[in-house]
């Protein structure tokens, strides 16, 4: 009985490895044989010199929507770098251009998509998408047809960079930088290093989408701009309402709204002019803050503590030393004075415009839900009662270190 059964499972385990090494690999597609996709930048179409669809998707062009077009970094196979280039030929492909961009334009995303596959030989895929610039012209419309096809794509990581480019868009899919033969996998470089040295909170394209769909929050995506061939600023943050890009901020005031956000570490320093000794240069190395919720007379009123560690970097006025912990405590209420100044700026324009990047409806609604459940129905209620929102900072500054002192 025992040797039937052993005779059965050897006869079962045969028969299994057969099938296995017959139809393994019926359906494997090599690496070489797809089209990588490792970055996108979509701009509008200029209007003087629109072109016709190549009707990939449809038959004829009277759809009356405006066309945008879609710049595509493909890599070429064998010829991404493992490093920077030496100008040497060897295994990293060596002079040879190891990206092919190519131009497309459609109605939607999803048919310049189709039209890119109608050019290109192999399939086209986006797995290693990592970088999205779209154009300050595209993110001022409603990126709601965008958002809708990138987030039902399975291929597109939730960890994807989009960001908003001044200008045009494809502008950055042709830079030249000395430090990566790629230009998307350097804008990626650039974009995970700020945010390891506090520059730029993990802003990736899956918590813009989560921010957005918030009732009582809206996204932002970072603002970027280019100077002479091979330099990317990140000029400040795109702040969203309505599912429209409706403003910008300048450098410096990212480092307020992490601050406000309690984000770590410390990135930003700050030179001011002190009226007692001068010039001068403070580095912030961490920051906390936490929120209060109160509803006074039927309107919520937010209370900000914002504690910044900060280090005394550099003082310009040699004539004037800083020695003392009086002398501290003076330059600490005049760098808490200016701080206040950029954290307000902050507040100031996104109430304006209505866009409530810091997500204070949310903790409206999480330590004040019978007013939130009274007052507010919707995303555009928020926006409109952000607008006129009370908001109290107080802010605690704290010099931690002075630097070395010449003996």
């Amino acid at each position: 009985m025992i040797f039937r059964f052993r005779r059965q499972l050897s006869l079962w385990l045969a028969l299994s490895m057969l099938s296995i090494v017959l139809s393994g690999c019926w359906d494997q597609l090599e690496i070489e044989d797809r089209a990588l996709v490792l970055g996108l930048a979509i701009d509008q179409a200029p209007e003087d010199s629109q072109p016709k669809s190549d009707q990939v998707t449809h038959i004829k062009d009277n759809l009356n929507l405006p066309m945008i077009r879609v710049t595509a970094q493909i890599a070429v196979p064998g010829r991404v770098p493992l490093g920077p280039s030496n100008g040497e030929s060897g295994g990293s492909g060596g002079s040879q251009n190891p990206v092919w961009v190519v131009q497309v334009y459609g109605y939607t995303l999803d048919d310049a998509m189709n039209n890119l596959q109608q050019q290109i030989s192999d399939p086209r895929y986006l797995i290693h998408l990592r970088v999205l610039i779209i154009s300050e012209e595209i993110a001022r419309t409603n990126l709601g047809d965008l958002n809708d096809y990138l987030r039902r794509n399975p291929e597109v990581r939730r960890r994807t960079w989009m960001l908003v480019s001044e200008g045009e868009a494809s502008q950055f899919m042709d830079v030249n930088p000395p430090l990566q033969r790629v230009p998307t996998l350097y804008i990626l470089s650039m974009m995970e290093k700020a945010v390891e040295s506090g520059k730029f909170p993990a802003d990736y394209i899956g918590v813009f989408w989560s921010s957005e769909s918030k009732w009582g929050e809206n996204g932002f995506l970072p603002y970027i701009s280019r100077r002479n061939k091979e330099n990317i600023l990140i000029k400040g943050l795109a702040y969203f309402s309505g599912g429209k890009m409706v403003g910008a901020t300048v450098p410096i005031e990212i480092g307020a709204f992490m601050a406000m956000k309690g984000m770590d570490p410390g990135g930003y320093s700050i030179l001011f002019k002190s009226v007692t000794y001068g010039p001068v240069m403070i580095m912030v190395n961490k920051r906390f803050s936490r929120i209060k919720v109160h509803i006074v007379d039927g309107k919520p009123q937010i209370t900000y503590h914002i504690a910044l560690d900060t280090g005394l970097d550099e003082h310009v006025n040699n004539n004037v030393s800083v020695n003392s912990t009086q002398k501290l405590e003076d330059l600490e209420g005049e760098f808490r004075k200016g701080a206040l100044k950029i954290f307000q700026s902050v507040i100031d324009q996104t109430r304006q415009k209505q866009s409530d990047i810091f997500g204070l409806g949310e903790h409206v609604r999480a330590h004040a839900p019978a007013f939130w459940n009274s007052r507010i129905h919707s995303k555009s209620d928020w926006e409109q009662l952000y607008s006129s929102l009370t908001i109290h900072l107080d802010v605690d500054v704290a010099i931690r270190r002075v630097g070395l002192k010449e003996r």
